[in-house]
């Protein structure tokens, strides 16, 4: 059976310089493993996104010898700690203020998430020693950004009654990203109907934030005049529902609004009739010229 042998070497055969090339491998190694590094990162709109280094200081390299930054997928400067010090100079100023370092965890915090802050970002550790910069070390980070949309509502878009059937809209705001379905459920003593709504999305150019809405038309369930309708909105985080809308109540509110209308107003007398019209023709800015 074959073996591998290693051959004898002299004492000290292995050279300063031999030395050297074993750590310049070391190295390059380390260095290709820690440039496929990547984590996802997520975070909500206006709250702070954790952006991780994850950097392995195992020859517990001073912070006063290394160069810690973090980068966005523009090469913008987010954050730098040049030698154990913050060095804003070189932070792109749509980043200035918005940025702390946790040393304890080598986390990068970036407050205040904005939707176009999604993106690639990069940690990179340089050494900086008596022979100059030596990288050490880079990890990319994907951010996400999400925004809750609001509580979905109904609204009527008309009296909803036997002949004029059920006209109603369900709207959303201040999400992202869009929402991926919108449909109504409505629900009578003897049934349950779910309809799709077809949802119209606008988009705020400058939070990129999206506003949605879907209509319902649909004719009165027959044998019946209580409806309870609901909207859902599906988004990428999870499903939203509206509070439930009756229509018994908005058709009893809406004939009590009716005979409200229709009580019979009492006619003005003479005398008010001639108040008034004394009154219109009092000449402007001359206060003294009322009568009655």
């Amino acid at each position: 059976m074959s073996s591998c042998h290693c051959l004898p070497q002299a004492a000290g055969a292995l050279s300063a310089r031999s030395t050297m090339g074993l750590r310049i491998t070391l190295f390059v190694t380390a260095f290709l493993l820690s440039d496929v590094a990547s984590l996802k990162s997520q975070a909500s709109f206006n709250e702070t996104a954790d952006l991780p280094c994850q950097f392995i200081n195992s020859q517990n390299i001073s912070l006063g010898e290394l160069i810690i930054f973090w980068q966005d997928q523009q090469k913008l400067v987010l954050y730098e700690l040049y030698l154990g010090n913050e060095k804003p100079d070189n932070v792109a100023a749509k980043y200035l203020g918005r940025t702390s370092f946790d040393q304890d965890n080598w986390t990068m915090q970036l407050h205040n998430v904005q939707i176009k802050d999604k993106g690639s970002y990069q940690c990179i550790v340089h050494h900086k020693g008596p022979q100059g910069i030596v990288h050490l070390y880079q990890m990319t980070s994907e951010l996400s950004v999400f925004a809750n949309f609001s509580e979905p509502e109904i609204r009527p878009l008309s009296n909803i009654t036997g002949d004029s059937g059920i006209n109603l809209t369900c709207s959303s705001s201040q999400g992202h990203p869009p929402p991926l379905r919108i449909y109504f459920v409505l629900e009578t003593q003897n049934s349950t109907v779910e309809h799709d709504g077809v949802m119209v999305i606008s988009q705020d150019n400058e939070t990129e934030l999206y506003n949605v809405s879907a209509s319902l038309s649909v004719p009165f369930p027959d044998d019946t005049s209580n409806v309870t309708i609901t909207c859902f909105v599906c988004t990428a985080s999870g499903t939203l529902k509206s509070p439930p809308f009756n229509t018994e109540t908005i058709k009893m509110e809406s004939e009590e609004t009716k005979e409200r209308v229709e009580i019979h107003e009492p006619e003005q007398n003479d005398e008010e009739v001639q108040c008034i019209v004394h009154y219109s023709k009092t000449p402007s800015g001359n206060h003294n010229a009322t009568h009655f």
